[in-house]
């Protein structure tokens, strides 16, 4: 019966929650930072004049913006640092890149381009905006300091 009820209830105790937001934080925010923003930031040079400008602020400021969304935010993110500050960037980049960038493209992976990774990262982190960052996190420490 206990089992049961941990599966099905809603612990009374932040540990719980705060492990899954902690893992939740560290994987979606890494994933953003090596999977997406550490490649942009090492090809800046080559990559810049040729990186896509859906908001018209020039190539170069795009890419930049991008970066900082998807390393610096992606960082402060896995740290739980500022986190509800911190995916407002990474929303808002995952937005223009499913609405804009990828538009035209299926909604699911068939093989090619589609919607569906940047509208997954952008209710990952949407989520998190909403919950914040939980107990194991910078934000945490400094509040209760």
């Amino acid at each position: 019966m206990k089992i049961g009820r941990w599966i099905f209830a809603t612990p009374v105790s932040a540990f719980g929650p705060s492990v899954g937001l902690l893992l939740f934080r560290v994987v979606f925010g890494g994933f953003m930072l090596l999977g997406h923003g550490w490649g942009k930031l090492m090809s800046f040079g080559e990559a810049a004049a040729k990186f896509p400008d859906p908001l018209h602020i020039g190539n170069e400021a795009s890419m930049i913006c991008a970066i900082l969304g998807e390393v610096g935010c992606a960082a402060l993110v896995m740290l739980g640092l500022a986190t509800r500050l911190a995916v407002l960037p990474l929303v808002f980049t995952m937005a223009v890149a499913a609405l804009l960038i990828h538009g035209s493209d299926p909604l699911f992976m068939g093989g090619g381009a589609s919607q569906e990774p940047a509208l997954i990262y952008l209710t990952a982190f949407g989520l998190l905006f909403f919950t914040g960052a939980g107990c194991f996190s910078l934000d945490a420490l400094i509040k209760r300091g």
